[in-house]
């Protein structure tokens, strides 16, 4: 079996974390879809970047935009939405037939507002409705400003893709305003089985700040602390999603929880983010194979995609 579809036997689903038009126009993203399982699409600027600047499909576009969009962000936001609305167009049958639980195309704020909730709030909304689809997630980021704004956000029945998430006790911030945003629909007298929210909860970048301190100590460390501090090399981010996980039982374990459940709620699924394997000693598929677990998803890009299906290991 192509190991891509045995996470799913796990409980795990698959996201691809890039985008760019000839992914959707080509029908690439669809032979996905139907051979390795790909049961989401993530985006952020940086991979909007790349694929606007890197590549000439965009060229067209821009020439018939500019006019009417002279700003940068604008012009942006145009060519995002469109690539975003074809995705989601493309993952809409795995939406339906997941019963809303996948087939989600991430779409971030400008990062430039992650310290300011109301423009957050703002954007996050004019780009929910600028879309147009059910099956779109905004991302959000999990700053001290974003978290209320998330809360808000759900409480509105606009799907949420939470980002940037390093810490274990932020992750439970995230989480409790989820819950939040829910409870506020139900005292409203709103559904919520149709709401959804992913915790992106970053890997490789915690291993990459980690290793180098390690790094570091290890030159002055005396013969009994340098195994030790060996061990440590590329454990802790694994590690740290392990333990977040574990934290995801619980609050979605209790009966607090139980009581939205019981109306249709689905829970915030934990998403691992940043698992492509920056340090070359270490296996390539490791932020795949170390964190397959039910109900979370990994987002993945497209060379890790590739290595997972030659060699993955579920």
């Amino acid at each position: 079996m192509n190991p891509l579809l045995a996470l799913q036997e796990q409980g795990q689903s698959l996201w691809f974390d890039f985008i760019v038009k000839s992914l959707i126009t080509s029908g690439e993203l669809a032979r996905q879809v139907k051979e390795d399982g790909v049961r989401g699409v993530t985006s952020n600027p940086a991979i909007f970047e790349k694929a606007i600047a890197g590549t000439s499909e965009y060229a067209e576009a821009i020439n018939m935009l500019k006019s009417d969009y002279p700003d940068a962000k604008g012009l942006y936001e145009q060519l995002a939405i469109s690539d975003i609305q074809g995705a989601a167009d493309v993952l809409r049958p795995v939406y339906d037939e997941t019963k809303q639980g996948d087939g989600y195309v991430s779409l971030e704020v400008s990062p430039l507002l992650a310290r300011d909730t109301e423009r957050t709030l703002e954007e996050a909304r004019r780009l929910f409705g600028a879309v147009g689809r059910e099956n779109v997630m905004i991302k959000v980021p999990a700053t001290p400003e974003g978290i209320p704004a998330i809360e808000q956000l759900i409480s509105e029945g606009i799907n949420i893709n939470v980002t940037l998430l390093f810490a274990q006790e932020t992750y439970e911030k995230v989480a409790a305003a989820y819950i939040g945003g829910l409870e506020k629909r139900v005292a409203q007298g709103k559904p919520v089985d149709h709401v959804a929210s992913v915790a992106s909860f970053f890997i490789s970048r915690i291993d990459s700040a980690i290793d180098k301190i390690l790094t570091e100590k290890l030159k002055s460390a005396g013969p009994d602390e340098k195994p030790m501090l060996q061990g440590l090399m590329g454990k802790v981010a694994i590690a740290n999603g392990k333990l977040t996980y574990q934290r995801y039982l619980d609050i979605f374990g209790n009966p607090r929880w139980q009581a939205l459940a019981d109306k249709g709620a689905r829970t915030q699924r934990v998403l691992w983010a940043s698992t492509s394997t920056k340090n070359p000693d270490y296996r390539d598929v490791v932020y795949v194979e170390e964190l397959i677990g039910p109900d979370t998803v990994n987002t993945v890009p497209p060379a890790t995609v590739d290595a997972f299906r030659d060699h993955g290991q579920v």
